[in-house]
């Protein structure tokens, strides 16, 4: 089955960007000049996933206006002949068929993507963290929506990280599946299968060094195990578990999980000091602004030298 809805958690509280996310939504912070969350949305639209289900909760109302037309503004731009930032604000508006449900409580992850069960309905669906942005010259979404369309499981983006950092991440034991990889623009040693799943190991207990980023394609098995997984880790629902479940569940039951290495250019937004890397790398290789921009930077950064 074709794969064209995508699920985009954002009910966070954003605590680590305060006071900055006191009244504005972390998915609204700027990379540019244009919010992080818009990043996401024409990452999936650029895989085909041109149904976007937002999983929001309160004070998060500026999303659904930013994704909404703003006659006004129009107007305004357009009676002024701005056609460029015209362009730029119906951009958002026209990207995606955008729709919204609230979370409600805070119950993690799992139970957010649990909320998007009466949307998605019997289909497989992606699953966008906005934390996570990935460059668009790096697609992951298209190999692991192949991959998932080939083998009927699920499917999650995973990043060689440094063993020491392993507790941070989800963590996944595999074993490799050279076979599934035919054809798909991607080395074959980089589709493999999931054999267990460990939300943030100690690094000495850790299986691999293969951490689990902000990427899913799930089938839609995975809401009925949601529907009975207990509380995990930190008190909340993890998709961690669910997975795990799913990993030792047969196929003909919608079981069956797969990872694909991801190996491209990847923006943590979600850390300040990554936002601030992210904002400078985007910034430095943007045409309009990137040659003005490295050459201010070079020598701001030739006068921090001793």
């Amino acid at each position: 089955m074709a794969i064209t809805k995508a699920v985009i958690p954002a009910a966070g509280l954003g605590t680590r960007f305060l006071p900055a996310t006191k009244s504005t939504p972390k998915e609204m912070l700027p990379i540019v000049d244009k919010p992080a969350i818009q990043y996401v949305v024409e990452e999936a639209v650029a895989a085909g996933l041109e149904d976007v289900l937002f999983i929001t909760g309160r004070s998060k109302r500026s999303l659904e206006d930013h994704f909404d037309g703003v006659p006004e503004l129009e107007a305004n731009l357009e009676a002024k002949g701005d056609e460029d930032r015209l362009e730029a604000v119906k951009e958002s508006t026209n990207l995606a068929d955008i729709h919204f449900v609230r979370q409600g409580e805070p119950l993690g992850l799992g139970h957010a993507v649990l909320r998007a069960k009466h949307h998605v309905g019997n289909e497989p669906f992606a699953v966008l963290l906005g934390d996570d942005l990935i460059d668009a010259r790096d697609p992951i979404l298209p190999v692991m929506t192949a991959v998932a369309e080939r083998t009927g499981g699920s499917v999650v983006a995973l990043l060689e990280v440094d063993p020491a950092q392993i507790s941070l991440y989800g963590c996944a034991a595999v074993s490799p599946v050279a076979e599934v990889g035919d054809g798909l623009e991607v080395e074959a040693s980089d589709v493999v299968r999931i054999d267990a799943l460990v939300e943030k190991p100690a690094a000495e207990d850790a299986p691999s060094n293969l951490a689990i980023i902000g990427r899913y394609v799930l089938s839609p098995a995975v809401f009925e195990v949601l529907e009975r997984t207990k509380p995990g880790r930190g008190g909340e629902i993890q998709l961690t578990d669910a997975l795990a479940e799913l990993a030792s569940t047969p196929a003909e039951q919608g079981g069956g999980v797969y990872g694909v290495v991801f190996r491209g250019r990847r923006y943590d937004t979600g850390d300040r000091l990554d936002y601030l890397k992210a904002v400078v790398q985007l910034a430095c290789d943007r045409e309009d602004l990137g040659g003005d921009f490295r050459d201010w930077l070079e020598g701001y950064v030739r006068t921090l030298q001793p």
